[in-house]
């Protein structure tokens, strides 16, 4: 089963929101995507770095020019080699494409997250929204593994000098309920993949996990 058909990726835009592994779920499902003969676009409404091998519009003239590339990275530069949203209404790409990915959220680069009241930054376009959880963050103090900790830890019932578990991860996804369906990812060992099982059936939601780097993934909780 490839990952597109476990997260019954559908036509239109998809929101991927979280931390730890939103890039590489784009990059894993567009290349997938377009593989199977879709036209795919990927992009973002917070910021993110072009997708390396990746052509790459930055603006409307520039997707016109590329329109016959199957796999297309979009966004308008900003400093020290970041993009931000194109400046082309998402309807409009979302009538371009067959499939728009779209990185919905920042992270810092930490595997777990909670969210300010502007997060994340969900396209009304979007028909589905993912959430990527980075288990990696599992058993280290809150403080040190999640963005927004003070906000994490409130959700959780906890202190930010206490460790992230699978059961107050849990109880934040639960009490932010923001997306349709959920992506243990970083489950690479069997102590990992026990952990996110422990998550994921805590959760009211469809959930997948996995290790996205090494290119597994496992069917989790499903009706």
């Amino acid at each position: 089963m490839t990952l597109a058909k476990l997260l019954d990726i559908r036509p239109g835009v998809t929101a991927v929101i979280g931390s730890g592994g939103k890039t590489t779920l784009l990059r894993m499902l567009g290349t997938e995507l377009a593989e199977a003969g879709s036209r795919v676009l990927l992009c973002t409404t917070t910021k993110f770095y072009p997708f390396p091998g990746l052509s790459c519009a930055h603006d409307r003239a520039e997707l016109d020019a590329l329109a016959s590339i199957p796999l297309l990275c979009a966004g308008t530069p900003l400093e020290h080699g970041k993009l931000t949203a194109l400046e082309v209404p998402m309807a409009d790409l979302a009538a371009r494409f067959d499939h728009v990915l779209v990185e919905a959220d920042g992270s810092a680069r930490l595997p777990l997250k909670a969210h300010a009241p502007h997060e994340p930054v969900i396209p009304p376009e979007a028909e589905q929204t993912i959430c990527v959880v980075g288990i990696s963050g599992f058993g280290r103090p809150i403080r040190e593994a999640a963005h927004r900790p003070e906000r994490f830890a409130a959700l959780a019932g906890t202190e930010t000098e206490d460790a992230a578990t699978p059961e107050n991860t849990a109880r934040v996804l639960a009490a932010e309920a923001l997306a349709d369906q959920y992506f243990l990812n970083q489950a690479d060992t069997p102590e990992l993949w026990e952990w996110a099982r422990r998550c994921g059936e805590r959760l009211p939601w469809p959930w997948a996990a996995g290790a996205l780097q090494k290119g597994l993934y496992f069917d989790g909780n499903r009706p």
